[in-house]
């Protein structure tokens, strides 16, 4: 008797406390899996030399939380919404890095992100993030980003190597389909990750394939202090083909102010690009658009036909003037981050890191060609390319046929 009394006064008291443990347990565990709110991140240059494809990339990632958050958050999580944490990774790969690294500490809770520009700096960012198990999408170009056998970087645009293959043969029909016959061709890469990626298949095996001879072959560091040495030697030689690849706005009016100074430019030496930094809406401030009338790009993405609702968004928001890869992937990535958080249902990096390693969201609408599938190096599968040309002041999609918005036009001497 006094055995059991003293049994049922112990349970007497241990019974509110076990009652309070049951009533707060269910709750701390809905309030875990339902937060109100789910960070992502964007980490880009917003100052220095490349503060305007980041200003840019924001912009995009600003309208793809308004309109994720404007349509209920996140369903699966209870309605969540996005909150956009954005950082600024500089202008070299040094400040690049010391971002990635603030960004891990500083937002323990970041459950995914998205960056940043520049090849280099996105090889120095996800080395940081890769070792924090925080995944990562990103719109940079080079082969190298997913060759290091890394489980938390999904690259969403075609690698440079893949755009250099699907893209001369494009350039070559649309050439020979005006006339021309190129032969001889230059090539001017600054010594950035991306760019470097994108001439290597070219001088390794795409020239010789195509009959193509290299009669220029230059790499530069930027910001370029003078053009002239390297325009000289495209005087000398007059090329068919001049590829010129900066990732700098100014390194690209540079060259091409130039040429136009040694009576190349207007469409005398056609000119294409890899990358976007010759179709930004600053090259308008300081070059007449003549100048630049009919020059074409191999870029990752772009706005084109089937995006106009978004293009119209971002014109009447920012008053921006045509949408660049830098906004429409950004926007895109934010996209594919609600959707890998409504198959995970739990906002947590390696529950969105599964989902998206097991993605399957079938064709893509906001980059070109592929599906919203990654394989197991991270890479997005199928992924196309964009090619782009100024015409009018404007560059416009020219390939691939489903997105085009204009017919390319092809430059005459």
């Amino acid at each position: 008797m006094r055995s059991g009394k003293r049994l049922s006064l112990g349970l007497g008291a241990l019974l509110p406390a076990a009652v309070a443990m049951a009533l707060a347990l269910p709750t701390g565990t809905v309030q875990a899996q339902q937060p109100k709110e789910v960070k992502v991140g964007l980490i880009a240059p917003l100052s220095g030399l490349y503060a305007r494809p980041g200003q840019v990339m924001r912009m995009g990632a600003e309208m793809a939380v308004e309109k994720v958050n404007a349509e209920g958050g996140i369903k699966s999580l209870g309605g969540a919404k996005l909150k956009l944490v954005v950082l600024d990774s500089g202008d070299s790969t040094e400040k690049a890095k010391n971002a990635a690294q603030r960004m891990v500490a500083d937002e323990p809770d970041l459950v995914a992100a998205t960056g940043a520009y520049l090849s280099s700096f996105t090889l120095a960012v996800t080395e940081v993030t890769e070792r924090a198990k925080l995944p990562v999408l990103t719109l940079s170009y080079s082969d190298m980003i997913t060759e290091r056998g890394f489980k938390y970087i999904f690259q969403t645009s075609a690698t440079s190597g893949s755009q250099a293959v699907q893209s001369l043969p494009v350039i070559l029909a649309t050439a020979k389909a005006a006339g021309a016959n190129p032969k001889t061709v230059a090539i001017v890469t600054d010594n950035t990750a991306a760019s470097i990626s994108s001439v290597k298949p070219m001088r390794e095996k795409l020239l010789k394939e195509y009959g193509l001879q290299l009669v220029v072959d230059e790499t530069f560091t930027p910001p370029l202090a003078d053009a002239t040495p390297l325009v000289q030697k495209i005087r000398t030689t007059r090329p068919d083909l001049f590829f010129f690849l900066p990732t700098v706005i100014s390194d690209a009016k540079l060259v091409l102010e130039k040429m136009n100074e040694f009576g190349l430019g207007k469409g005398r030496i056609p000119t294409i690009a890899f990358g976007i930094a010759m179709f930004e809406p600053d090259m308008l401030k300081t070059m007449s658009p003549e100048l630049l009338d009919g020059m074409i790009g191999a870029v990752g993405s772009w706005g084109s036909k089937g995006h106009e609702d978004i293009i119209a968004e971002l014109k009447k928001k920012y008053n921006e003037p045509w949408m660049t890869q830098n906004a429409i992937s950004t926007y895109a990535d934010i996209l594919v981050m609600r959707d890998a958080l409504e198959k995970a249902g739990k906002a947590d990096r390696e529950s969105v890191a599964e989902a998206l390693r097991t993605m399957d969201g079938g064709p893509s609408k906001f980059y070109p060609s592929g599906k919203i599938k990654f394989g197991p190096d991270g890479r997005r599968e199928g992924a196309g390319l964009t090619i782009i040309q100024w015409q009018n002041a404007v560059p416009v999609t020219i390939y691939p046929p489903e997105l085009a918005m204009a017919k390319a036009n092809w430059p005459k001497k």
